[in-house]
């Protein structure tokens, strides 16, 4: 009997070689040695289960670039405008620069000649209760205060950069010098299995500097975030073929690198980062139908469109953003991260002019806000969905010039929702000043235990041999702000 010259594929190989078709053509094997994929498999990725009940399935992070103040925000501190015109030193609270108490941030200490001349500047804006609980909020966010007793706010926040790599630490918990960390989207990407197929379950929307823009690092290209733009006619990054491409044409090309696809497949049979690239080619062929449809809102009423402010100039951009994030929670993505203010040192940045800043920035994501929370809730979708409002860092009691405020990392505010979120409840406190975090203090990694928990996971399980983690990148939920 002659040899048969057919090709057997081991059940191993056979598998792999069933993923992927269509817009999978990127899986050339030059694109797989640029992004490292071919080599072997360093870890068992997750099965994509949680790893007990969660209490959430989504996550919509808004994050406020420049650092917020939080004295003008969400931590009233009417001394600070009782002793307006003075040093601190000159105050009663004169302790609160004390560089022993500063060092238990880790974070620089700062300058004591330079902020003995540093003045009180008085707050910007009035403070009023809010809701059943009675929460005081600025009124600069008076449609978010309509909310408060479906939020969580920490006052109590510190973290270690007083520059804007901060925004990088915030997403990672690590310092921007020091060895880079995944995100906790990319976390969040790794951990969980996919609820929809035919959207990503990491999405980016906003514009991201060049050292806050990576999210899955040592996790693999796999999980970074997609970028997206609120546009139907061009939301994706090459989503569109330079030229037109009749059907015909497409099917025979998107047939073509199918087989080129399960032809690296099988040539790697135990690299799953190569079964992950080859799946994640396919999403995108998917994403060129779905993605568009979601981030048209012809089918959205009046009413819901007017509750995000898309009929208002100064809010319709970050309105489109927050509505379109609703419409895909509700269609299955798990993690959507809203970038507000990027690009520089961060729109929120206010070191003069702190109080036209502020009511620009807060009048243009206010509304938006408000209707996000209100229309999650009437739709049953905020019970499992948890909504954050972040910044970097806090900013000065002190002036810096004749109107403005500094970078402060000693202390700052960010608030919760959904999810299982105590809603109406106030968690930490800063001293009188809100010079520092004084009660229930938080390093940035608290908000990403807290939300993986939330989620169902646990961060030392998603740990990756070889990748071991210092405890504080693990950080602790706020048990006191969960449900």
């Amino acid at each position: 009997m002659r040899p048969s010259n057919k090709v057997v594929i081991p059940p191993r190989r056979a598998f792999l070689a069933d993923l992927g078709l269509g817009f999978t053509g990127l899986a050339l094997g030059a694109m797989f040695a640029r992004d490292g994929v071919g080599s072997p498999a360093a870890w068992t990725p997750p099965d994509g289960r949680p790893h007990f009940a969660p209490k959430a399935k989504s996550v919509i992070w808004l994050f406020m670039n420049g650092g917020v103040s939080h004295l003008e925000s969400f931590d009233f501190k009417p001394e600070i405008t009782k002793h307006a015109g003075k040093t601190i030193a000159e105050t009663p609270y004169a302790d609160v620069q004390n560089p022993a108490k500063l060092a238990l941030e880790r974070a620089p200490v700062p300058d004591a000649n330079g902020l003995q001349r540093n003045v009180l500047f008085p707050l910007q804006t009035g403070f009023r209760r809010h809701g059943q609980s009675g929460m005081e909020i600025s009124d600069l966010f008076p449609h978010t205060a309509r909310n408060a007793d479906r939020i969580a706010i920490v006052r109590s926040m510190w973290t270690t950069d007083s520059n804007h790599g901060a925004q990088t630490q915030f997403h990672t918990g690590r310092h921007m010098l020091d060895p880079a960390q995944p995100t906790l989207g990319g976390w969040v990407h790794y951990g969980l299995g996919s609820i929809n197929d035919e959207l990503p379950q990491f999405i980016s929307i906003g514009f991201r500097e060049y050292w806050n823009r990576k999210d899955g690092l040592y996790l693999g290209p796999a999980h970074d975030a997609v970028p997206l733009r609120i546009d139907p006619a061009n939301p994706l990054d090459f989503g569109r073929p330079e030229r037109p491409f009749s059907p015909k044409a497409q099917s025979i090309g998107f047939d073509l690198v199918g087989r080129m696809s399960r032809a690296t497949a099988v040539e790697y049979p135990d690299d799953p980062a190569t079964a992950a690239r080859i799946a994640s080619y396919e999403l995108a062929h998917s994403m060129q139908q779905s993605v568009p449809a979601v981030v048209d809102f012809a089918d959205e009423t009046e009413e819901t469109k007017r509750l995000y402010g898309l009929d208002l100039p100064h809010c319709r951009d970050f309105g489109m953003q927050l509505l379109a994030a609703r419409r895909f929670v509700e269609r299955g993505v798990r993690f959507i991260q809203i970038q507000h203010g990027g690009g520089g040192a961060g729109a929120w940045d206010a070191h003069g002019g702190l109080k036209a800043n502020h009511s620009s920035l807060a009048l243009a994501v206010d509304q938006p806000i408000g209707g996000l929370l209100e229309d999650l809730a009437r739709r049953g979708l905020l019970d499992e969905t948890i909504v954050l409002f972040a910044t970097e860092f806090g900013r000065t009691p002190g002036t810096q010039g004749s109107d403005g405020r500094d970078h402060h990392p000693f202390a700052f505010s960010v608030w919760m929702a959904g999810g299982g979120i105590k809603g109406g409840t106030v968690h930490g406190a800063t001293d009188e000043l809100g010079f520092h975090a004084v009660e229930d203090r938080h390093y940035v990694t608290d908000i990403h235990a807290t939300i993986l928990k939330q989620l169902g996971l646990d961060s030392r399980t998603l740990e990756i041999p070889g990748r071991k983690r210092l405890a504080i990148d693990h950080g602790t939920p706020i048990d006191a702000i969960l449900g």
